[in-house]
């Protein structure tokens, strides 16, 4: 991930370490930052005083930049705003553009010290928006200039008498890309035409190429982002205002790619969140749907069972109406068959014959 910012963290830290330490230290560190920056800070333990730093940017132009050194400007830029601790070594070290010499020791105060640093931690800033000057000064009035401070993204910076406009050819390798920077480049443009950033530089996106590009290789024009172009004004450039400006510029392709990267993460990130939501709702659901058919089973169980009670008990009650049935029998004349035949063939007891009268008038008493 790319760091936007114009300092170095890497130099306050290690200078800052250098002026708290109690004792001297031996320093010789190389380092790499984005956009093809190199440094190379060397100390020594004899020399504890004085620190060397080399620095090593890529020429934005190779058409307008001397092939020897850095420009005029960049150096009279250089002496102007470090000249209170630093010195310039001529000739720089083998495979730099530019080396000065460090000494803190004027400055007696903690606070001063720390203000140099954040000074000389913004000494990319200061070649890059020199030479960005020194290119725009080559031009005259007017003209169209090709930069490359990064190889697969160049961009063009064209001066008019009025203002000065750098173009941005934007290229991506995926729709989803293109989708995203196309809202983000709508939103520019809409937001750059409101009261509320009148001052800020005028953004407009394109899908051809403006007029300024007329004449340039094809190659250079063929994009599937269109053109993203800022209208800079001198007060835009003037003072400090400058270095700021150019540190922008260059790193505005950069800083689109981090916005679209940004983007897609948190387009994801959310992605993941709904389906786990939607994963967790699925879950319950299915949780749901086996109670409901566990409790289906139950009732259908515990219904079979009342069909069952129920198919006894009638069972039952047809049982209970044939007792009744028999015993509301019982109640009537007890007739047994063959009776009379055993009477006529075995004259032992007579079987006397009432009358109902007689069965009227006859009581029977209760065996004790």
């Amino acid at each position: 991930m790319a760091f936007f910012s114009s300092g170095s963290r890497a130099l306050v830290e290690i200078l800052t370490g250098l002026q708290s330490a109690e004792r001297p230290m031996p320093v010789d560190h190389t380092l790499f930052e984005f956009g093809s920056i190199r440094y190379h800070l060397q100390a020594s333990i004899t020399d504890s005083e004085n620190i060397y730093l080399s620095i090593s940017t890529p020429s934005l132009s190779y058409e307008a930049s001397p092939s020897s050194g850095l420009p005029e400007i960049t150096l009279q830029e250089t002496r102007k705003m470090y000249h209170k601790f630093a010195e310039i070594i001529e000739p720089a070290k083998e495979g730099y553009t530019l080396t000065l010499r460090l000494n803190f020791s004027g400055l007696t105060r903690p606070k001063d010290r720390t203000k140099a640093i954040n000074q000389i931690s913004l000494l990319q800033s200061v070649i890059l928006s020199s030479q960005l000057k020194d290119m725009l000064a080559s031009l005259g009035s007017s003209g169209t200039m090709k930069l490359v401070y990064n190889q697969r993204d160049p961009f063009f910076v064209s001066k008019t008498p009025v203002k000065i406009n750098a173009i941005f050819p934007m290229r991506f390798r995926d729709d989803t890309d293109l989708a995203i920077a196309s809202s983000f480049f709508q939103e520019l443009q809409d937001l750059g035409s409101t009261s509320s950033f009148s001052r800020a530089p005028r953004c407009s996106w394109s899908p051809i190429p403006p007029p300024e590009l007329r004449g340039e290789y094809v190659h250079h024009l063929t994009t599937n982002g269109g053109f993203v172009s800022f209208d800079i004004l001198a007060r835009h450039v003037k003072g400090r205002r400058a270095a700021r400006t150019s540190w922008i510029l260059l790193n505005f392709q950069s800083y689109v790619k981090y916005h679209i990267k940004c983007t897609r993460s948190y387009i994801q990130s959310r992605m993941r969140k709904r389906l786990e939501i939607m994963t967790e709702v699925i879950d319950d659901a299915k949780f749901r749907g086996n109670d409901e058919s566990r409790k289906k089973l139950q009732v259908r169980k515990r219904s079979k069972r009342r069909s069952i009670k129920f198919a006894r008990a009638k069972k039952l009650q047809k049982g209970f109406i044939a007792v009744i049935d028999k015993i509301k029998r019982l109640r009537l004349r007890i007739r047994v068959k063959g009776l009379d035949r055993f009477r006529r063939h075995c004259q032992c007891f007579p079987v006397l014959k009432l009358t109902m009268a007689q069965r009227k008038e006859q009581k029977y008493q209760k065996l004790e």
